[in-house]
């Protein structure tokens, strides 16, 4: 008994189904979708890149591209080390816009200033907001490793006699 082509196609493709659908029931595309989103995000940024590296539009455009981006990888990190990183986070969204301004200040052959003087204003204040949630979430272990260094000095100390 001989098979003909397209019974067999129609079975691989029912196969195919079936198997598409077994695998959404148990979560494996919700799983992917949830972690790779992303993608969503750094693809217009990435593509923004493109048009000016490749196509020679305004280096404006670097702007929303290097916002997108550097959003982008904030995004994937909190996908796969949990949501609540945000709150140490948060002024990378100061910073990519910081970013976006000095890539069009360094690619721009003309040198903007304002776009320089902007993204050093902006990533000052990010840093200061980074090192504040930082110094926040962390002080404990900062002031219990300076106390242990202190005490460590003072053992080794030599008396004075």
């Amino acid at each position: 008994m001989t098979m003909n082509r397209s019974s067999y196609v129609s079975g691989m493709v029912i196969i195919l189904v079936g198997i598409f659908l077994l695998l959404g029931k148990i979560g494996v595309f919700d799983f992917i979708g949830s972690m790779i989103w992303p993608v969503f995000v750094l693809i217009p940024g990435l593509f923004f890149h493109f048009l000016f590296f490749s196509k020679g539009v305004s280096s404006g455009i670097l702007i929303p591209g290097g916002i997108l981006t550097v959003i982008s990888f904030m995004f994937f990190y909190c996908n796969a080390l949990g949501w609540d990183s945000m709150r140490y986070l948060w002024p990378g969204f100061i910073m990519s816009v910081a970013i976006g301004l000095f890539e069009t200040y360094f690619f721009d052959p003309n040198k903007p200033r304002a776009a320089f003087i902007g993204s050093a204003i902006l990533a000052t204040i990010s840093a200061v907001f980074f090192s504040f949630t930082l110094l926040l979430a962390s002080g404990i272990y900062f002031v219990a490793i300076g106390l242990i260094v202190l005490g460590l000095l003072l053992v080794r100390r030599k008396p004075n006699n």
